[in-house]
């Protein structure tokens, strides 16, 4: 027995814009083998528009990182001199700690080369009203440890 051929397209009905595939029925072939027809596909559809999509996000992500890189190549010298700044700045903090210190334990001498002695009896005054503030005294029950 001979193939048959079937019909490869149905006729368009009115109002559709894409024609429509007949139904494939299974051709008998020669000497007891069966076959089964197989369907041609209706158009070839072109690969083009997915490479240029793969494409763009491929360029987008590499334009990302090569931002993203810059912008953090930048913050680390920023971040490298501000370092550096604030260790000079501790440098000049203890080198002006190590004056006062100085100072401080050298007062004493250059109040007696003015001509200073040391009060007997300190008063403090209260801004506000000019008035002499009184000393605190010592509450009666306290108690010494040792």
């Amino acid at each position: 027995m001979s193939a048959l051929r079937a019909p490869a397209v149905v006729p368009a009905r009115r109002g559709d814009p894409t024609p429509r595939r007949a139904p494939l029925r299974a051709v008998q072939g020669g000497a007891g083998r069966r076959l089964d027809a197989v369907r041609a596909p209706l158009q070839a559809t072109s690969g083009v528009p997915f490479m240029v999509l793969c494409a763009l996000v491929l360029t987008g992500a590499l334009l990302g990182a090569l931002l993203l890189n810059t912008q953090m190549a930048r913050g680390s010298y920023e971040m490298s001199g501000l370092r550096k700044e604030v260790g000079l700045v501790a440098q000049d903090v203890q080198e002006v700690r190590a004056e006062l210190r100085q100072a401080e334990a050298s007062l004493g001498e250059q109040a007696e080369r003015l001509g200073m002695s040391p009060a007997a009896e300190i008063t403090m005054l209260s801004a506000a009203d000019r008035a002499v503030v009184p000393e605190p005294t010592e509450p009666t029950g306290s108690t010494e440890q040792p």
